[in-house]
């Protein structure tokens, strides 16, 4: 597409500006007072030419980005939804698999036999059941606590290790009770 020469800018005659500079050509660029340089608009305006066509197409353009942008983000968030709900199936076809093999060994005798057994202690008849009372490994015992004093003492010390091993040897404790004695 060719380009047409941008129209002269209106030159300045002693009445307008006082001076009797010549004009000064249309291409060049003038330096305002403070030495920045400004642009003459109407020269960089020159040559940009819009057709019918072009105008059309650019407002199609601009339509078409107004219309769809909208449903792109509602099918990128449909999309989320679906991913999402999948999982949730994909979970659920899990946790029924799980069910139907706990179901299966439902289905064993020994398996029932066992679970009564063990989760309430039911036996059968003549069957001899020994239940043991404190098993537990003796290091595993509590140490008997002292008697808690009244009186209370000052121990001139830094509390900051106290506090740290406290921390640490209720961490590293055991758990065990001691069955109480009949």
């Amino acid at each position: 597409m060719a380009r047409r020469p941008a129209p002269p800018s209106p030159s300045r005659g002693p009445a307008a500006g006082g001076s009797d500079r010549p004009a000064r050509p249309a291409g060049s660029a003038r330096r305002s007072a403070a030495g920045t340089r400004s642009v003459d608009v109407r020269e960089w305006t020159g040559g940009i030419r819009l057709s019918t066509f072009a105008v059309i197409m650019l407002s199609l353009v601009i339509l078409g980005t107004w219309v769809l942008v909208p449903s792109i983000g509602t099918y990128l968030d449909q999309r989320q939804k679906i991913a999402a709900l999948e999982q949730s199936v994909q979970l659920t076809k899990e946790q029924i698999a799980e069910l139907e093999q706990e179901r299966v060994r439902w289905d064993d005798p020994a398996y029932i036999t066992t679970q009564a057994r063990e989760r309430l202690y039911y036996i059968k008849p003549g069957a001899v059941v020994y239940l043991v009372d404190n098993d537990l490994d003796p290091a595993d015992i509590p140490p008997e606590q002292r008697e808690v004093s009244d009186e209370i003492r000052e121990r001139p010390s830094d509390w900051m290790p106290q506090l740290l091993r406290s921390l640490t040897a209720a961490g590293l404790a055991k758990n065990a009770i001691e069955a109480p004695a009949d």
